[in-house]
């Protein structure tokens, strides 16, 4: 009799480790996420002279009181009378410098980009970064564009690549005006992308940062191009085809094969710069 109460307390112990170690990761996964979903860095990697772009630096003023900050911002202009602008929203880790190959291949094909860090990332000031900051930041870039910039609305097109998609998203809801829509490897929703790495925690009641995209993008009023590689190992692919399902026409989605989270333009570059150039051409006004 006392070893099998030995044996029970023994049992009732281990679970109770377990219950406080399976509390204590809820705890820190509800506590941390931030710092787990956005990663930036301050180290520059290089500038758009570097790689022969003309460019323009400055800050955009964006947030109140005091979480307001400055956004370190890349004007690249195109030698082209009338192209498209894009406004590049990138996405949740290093800084602008990480993602000018990216951009060049944007800019080589002859259209103007605006690049922003968003406040915590690279020179931007303003404190951490959050979702509700990140989505001020795409607002503030667009307001600049409009107002500072002269950029007709109609010119510009909205380009989200990773976590950049789906601050991109939220973007174009609000701004029906805008040429179109352009998302890279994006995701459906956090939700979504914490059930498949974290599949043994409560996701849904930990989250508050949700960037629902799969929500929203059905509120979409203007043309939408999604783009993902079949390879990526960081957002599976058939989260672009719900995305894509979800939305109402005019909408597209081109899969390249074999292409990664970031190299789509680079394995694919023919399907790549056929989408978007056709897509541009289409819905510029």
């Amino acid at each position: 009799m006392i070893q099998k109460i030995g044996r029970v307390h023994f049992i009732a112990a281990v679970l109770l480790v377990g219950l406080l170690c399976y509390v204590g990761i809820c705890t820190y996964m509800w506590a941390t996420q931030e710092q787990l979903i956005f990663q930036p860095t301050q180290v520059w990697q290089s500038n758009p002279a570097r790689m022969g772009m003309t460019f323009k630096e400055f800050h955009i003023p964006s947030g109140n009181g005091a979480e307001r900050g400055e956004l370190d911002s890349w004007w690249i202009p195109t030698v082209h009378e009338g192209a498209a602008t894009l406004l590049y929203l990138h996405g949740n880790d290093r800084n602008i410098s990480s993602n000018l190959g990216h951009v060049q291949r944007l800019h080589d094909l002859g259209y103007n980009v605006l690049m922003i860090d968003y406040r915590g990332f690279g020179k931007s000031s303003g404190g951490t970064p959050n979702e509700t900051k990140v989505y001020e930041d795409a607002e503030a870039a667009w307001q600049y564009l409009i107002k500072t910039g002269a950029v007709p609305p109609q010119k510009i097109f909205i380009y989200g690549h990773s976590l950049g998609g789906a601050i991109g998203i939220d973007l174009a809801v609000h701004h029906p005006e805008a040429a179109g829509l352009i998302v890279e490897s994006t995701f459906t929703s956090m939700r979504a992308m914490g059930e498949l790495r974290y599949g043994f925690l409560p996701v849904a009641s930990l989250l508050h940062q949700r960037f629902d995209s799969l929500q929203k993008v059905s509120q979409l009023k203007i043309p939408l191009l999604i783009i993902h590689g079949t390879w990526d190992k960081e957002v599976p692919y058939e989260m672009s085809q719900q995305l894509y399902d979800a939305a109402h026409q005019p909408k597209s989605l081109t899969l390249i094969e074999g292409g990664g989270h970031g190299n789509s333009g680079v394995i694919g570059w023919v399907e790549y710069r056929d989408a978007l150039n056709s897509f541009i051409g289409k819905y510029q006004h």
